[in-house]
């Protein structure tokens, strides 16, 4: 019998070498074989061929080729969605920095000059294969956050179209508020894990079609502390709004809301945004309980609900970009 080790695939970086002079794939073939899995092309074509077949972690690729140069394979791997992630080193003779910064421009990541140093080519290849790694762990973790938000669709009456709109309703507050793009994509990709709390509900009370006792709501209120519980403290920062916003989604400018009755801006400013958000497509989409109310009859409650319910700095900024939401709701609409 196989071992664990013997079944899992080999997990050392693959890297294609591309040379038309075969010295050159020898040099590089001694310098980094120990430690890395190596394919390699005499050719351009030959390259382009390869790397849809095999898709190698990381490219050490020669400009000078007599078909088909490095700068237009580059080019090529970056006009392709499929290859574009993968990064490039130029390996050249090339000293010109007009050449450079071209291939720079092509999309490449790096320069390695010939004659090539061993222990600058190994440094480059380490640095670059580090990036990709956090990289693919960043895209990891959005995935399997994604991934609990909908666990949290099948313990509710609500649908994945809902998470999708109040998001994307979310990442346009955040921006009107003055997030920069990346902390705006957070609050984004955060916002999905709003209810994951339900998950811990039981489901007598969860689906019961009338209306809950104060026994049961006294259970469904605890909610934002199980979401909080199930995301746990973590330093990645999305991780950590994500926890916020499950914890405090339900709390109210007033100070009236849930689990700890916080008042103002003492309310996490994502939790603020995505409650007000989620409310506004609740409103405004229709449910087994109720109809969608109309736009317009959604803010005048939410108007209403400004300096009680919800931040009103939001409330003028949900109206100031209601443009914006409209498409996201006419995008993302019910079937």
């Amino acid at each position: 019998m196989k071992t664990i080790l013997q079944r899992w695939p080999e997990q050392r970086a693959s890297i294609l070498i591309v040379d038309d002079e075969p010295n050159n794939l020898k040099v590089l073939k001694q310098i980094l074989q120990e430690d890395y899995r190596l394919s390699f092309a005499k050719s351009g074509s030959e390259a382009l061929g390869l790397i849809q077949r095999e898709r190698p972690s990381l490219i050490l690729l020669d400009v000078m080729m007599p078909d088909v140069t490095g700068f237009d394979v580059c080019r090529s791997l970056k006009n392709d969605p499929s290859t574009c992630h993968i990064p490039v080193i130029f390996v050249t003779a090339l000293q010109d920095a007009g050449d450079e910064a071209y291939g720079f421009g092509v999309g490449a990541v790096d320069y390695i000059s010939k004659p090539v140093v061993p222990a600058i080519v190994r440094a480059r290849v380490k640095t670059h294969l580090s990036l990709v790694k956090a990289d693919e762990l960043k895209e990891t973790r959005l995935e399997i956050i994604q991934k609990l938000g909908r666990a949290s669709e099948y313990k509710d009456n609500e649908t994945g179209l809902h998470v999708m709109r109040m998001s994307h309703y979310s990442r346009i507050l955040a921006l009107a508020y003055g997030f920069p793009e990346d902390l705006a994509d957070d609050v984004l990709n955060a916002a999905p894990m709003h209810d994951i709390g339900k998950i811990g509900i039981p489901d007598s009370i969860m689906l019961k079609p009338g209306k809950l006792t104060d026994e049961e709501f006294a259970v469904m209120k605890r909610h934002p502390i199980i979401g909080a519980e199930i995301l746990g403290e973590s330093d990645a920062r999305l991780l950590k709004m994500a926890r916020s916003v499950a914890l405090y989604h339900h709390e109210k400018w007033d100070g009236s809301g849930y689990p700890e009755g916080l008042q103002g801006e003492a309310i996490p400013l994502e939790a603020r945004i995505v409650a007000l958000a989620d409310v506004f497509d609740a409103l405004t989409s229709k449910r087994p309980y109720k109809e969608a109310w109309t736009v317009e009859a959604a803010l005048d409650h939410i108007r209403s609900q400004a300096g009680k319910h919800f931040d009103p700095a939001l409330v003028l900024l949900l109206e100031q970009t209601m443009d914006s939401i409209l498409e996201i709701k006419t995008r993302f609409a019910e079937g």
